[in-house]
């Protein structure tokens, strides 16, 4: 199995998590794995307090949310779509509420998928070009419930329902004014940024912060992770009706067709 996810420990308590998938990090059901046992061993060591979510592609890309072959019936099954989605699902609600002080390092895009992890971090700093959001109805399904609701809770009801609703992708300047993300940076004082932050955080005692963090989010990752389970059973009747099926062959072929022409 190719290794997706690379952890650097730095000094100063926290380590660098960084996802390489070329060419665009999509996300299958190894990459989910491989993140949710990072998570657990990080979680587990007790000189890290921190970490930072980062690309290390070459492209200007985050991660540009699943592997679209992952939502495609005649590619995969019941079975795998439900390891795949209850993997992802579970992950993002531990991230959520992982005592661990957590940022998304975000270079140009992220989309969908990639959205949802950088929301699930505590702070988020991204590049001053790209865009970023859930956009899943722009491929014709919807935005998953949970993902939903974390968009809600961070930048409120009235932004979310300009958003989800229409596949809408904030660019980094609006993105950072309606609290998407909390800074906008050049491309070369990313990860400079990113560190700079977190060792802020871990200024303060960590007691108390993650006490605190657990008052905050813990309930709602609870649900969250109770609700991916039913969530995944539902999710296949509708990416394996014929009218999904059809509607994603459609934008595979685009994607493909996109690829050649590159």
């Amino acid at each position: 199995m190719d290794t997706y996810v690379t952890i650097e420990k730095k000094s100063g308590g926290y380590a660098i998590l960084t996802i390489n998938r070329e060419p665009v990090n999509s996300m299958n059901l190894d990459l989910w794995r491989q993140l949710a046992t990072a998570l657990d061993a990080l979680e587990a060591d007790p000189s890290v307090r921190g970490v930072i979510f980062q690309s290390g592609l070459k492209k200007d890309v985050f991660t540009a949310g699943n592997d679209l072959m992952e939502l495609y019936a005649p590619q995969t099954s019941a079975e795998r779509y439900r390891d795949f989605w209850v993997t992802q699902n579970r992950f993002f609600a531990r991230l959520y509420r992982s005592p661990l002080a957590t940022v998304a390092a975000i270079r140009g895009a992220c989309p969908a998928g990639g959205c949802a992890l950088a929301l699930c971090c505590d702070y988020r700093v991204m590049t001053d070009f790209g865009n970023i959001g859930l956009n899943e109805v722009a491929i014709g399904i919807p935005v998953p419930a949970y993902w939903a609701q974390l968009m809600q809770r961070t930048i409120g009801q009235r932004s979310a329902e300009k958003l989800l609703p229409y596949g809408l992708m904030p660019k980094a300047d609006e993105a950072l004014r309606i609290g998407l993300v909390d800074a906008l940076v050049p491309a070369e004082a990313l990860t400079r940024a990113a560190e700079e932050t977190i060792a802020q955080m871990l200024k303060v005692f960590d007691g108390g912060r993650q006490a605190t963090k657990g008052h905050l989010r813990r309930a709602f990752a609870k649900e969250w992770e109770a609700y991916c389970e039913g969530e995944a059973v539902e999710g296949w009747r509708l990416i394996s009706h014929p009218q999904t099926v059809q509607a994603m062959e459609g934008i595979l072929q685009k994607l493909s067709k996109g690829k050649k022409e590159g």
